[in-house]
């Protein structure tokens, strides 16, 4: 009974003379919905369509040095239901170019215009769309013969921790690719970077992963890498008993000096300072400079630092000398 009574109110509700009107109102506003829809979808417009373009039918000697997809954006003129198809539809999803109808030669291929056009036109199903734009004009594609070399990876951007810390180590997972490409390139690179980086403000471990930076004509394998960036606390320190080593001494003369170590001040990290000796720090005092130019003093130079030291200075500059015979 009580379903039946549910049942008995809604239909009274609906089609009580009120409601009636209502529905009346509605349908005749769906109708004129329809109406509109069609005749605007009926109307000419012009669309930007992307479209992947994939290298098939590659033999199995030649390797793709560059992308087996690039894209093209078209813009298309037709009536607006069709341009829907398009969009939502499965016409042109993918274009198909085999690679030896468009290999040139000598590692090299290309997709003209005029052959990008005919590729689109024959998956399309209506042949009165017009073309009023392809970029770009022509696709490349570039290949060898299975030749490569193992070259490092080194991250490229900016990666700045907060100012009291500083990157004390950088790890690479894996941390050297293999690089296909032609001859000369192969070559010709030393090193691959990773895509710019933009990371600022840390102060932990920063793992990130990345793609290599695209190369034209240069295939990464493999193509994604981990980075690690290791900090450390800054802190203001020096290392005292730093030798001073003479240079350019002729034989026959001996150069000494007074004092003969000095105290070097820098700033580094205090994970690193605890490993430091006075020997990794190079400082020199140069016979040739002493004899150029002769005074009571002698200059000496802070030619080289462990790595990870900065703002790296001597506590003197000059220092007394005495020149011997042997």
């Amino acid at each position: 009974m009580g379903i039946t009574r549910i049942l008995s109110f809604v239909r009274n509700f609906l089609f009580s003379n009120i409601n009636k009107q209502f529905l009346i109102f509605l349908f005749f506003l769906a109708l004129s919905g329809i109406f509109w829809l069609i005749t605007t979808l009926n109307e000419t417009y012009e669309k930007e369509l992307k479209i992947p373009v994939r290298v098939t039918q590659i033999p199995q000697h030649a390797v793709l040095t560059s992308a087996e997809v690039d894209t093209v954006r078209i813009t298309v003129r037709d009536r607006g239901w069709l341009l829907l198809s398009y969009i939502y539809g499965n016409h042109i999803k993918t274009i198909n170019a085999s690679f030896k109808n468009f290999n040139r030669g000598n590692g090299y291929g290309s997709i003209s215009m005029s052959e990008l056009q005919k590729l689109i036109h024959n998956q399309m199903p209506d042949m009165t769309s017009k073309f009023i734009s392809l970029k770009p004009e022509k696709l490349e594609f570039f290949y060898n013969d299975g030749a490569h070399r193992r070259v490092p990876v080194r991250w490229s951007g900016r990666v700045i921790p907060d100012h009291l810390y500083f990157i004390a180590q950088t790890q690479y997972w894996p941390d050297s690719v293999d690089i296909y490409a032609s001859p000369e390139k192969l070559d010709s690179i030393k090193v691959v970077y990773t895509e710019a980086l933009n990371y600022v403000n840390f102060r932990d471990t920063l793992i990130v992963e990345c793609q290599m930076a695209k190369m034209k004509g240069v295939k990464c394998v493999p193509d994604r890498i981990k980075v690690g960036f290791y900090t450390d606390v800054l802190t203001e320190e020096s290392m005292d008993d730093v030798p001073i080593v003479p240079i350019n001494v002729p034989e026959g003369k001996v150069l000494r000096t007074f004092p003969t170590k000095v105290k070097v001040n820098f700033v580094t990290g205090v994970s690193q300072f605890r490993n430091l000796r006075p020997e990794q720090f190079v400082v020199t005092v140069d016979y040739k400079e002493i004899i150029a130019r002769p005074s009571d003093k002698c200059n000496i130079s802070l030619k080289s630092v462990p790595h990870g030291i900065s703002r790296a200075s001597l506590e003197v500059k000059q220092v007394d000398y005495l020149i011997e015979e042997e």
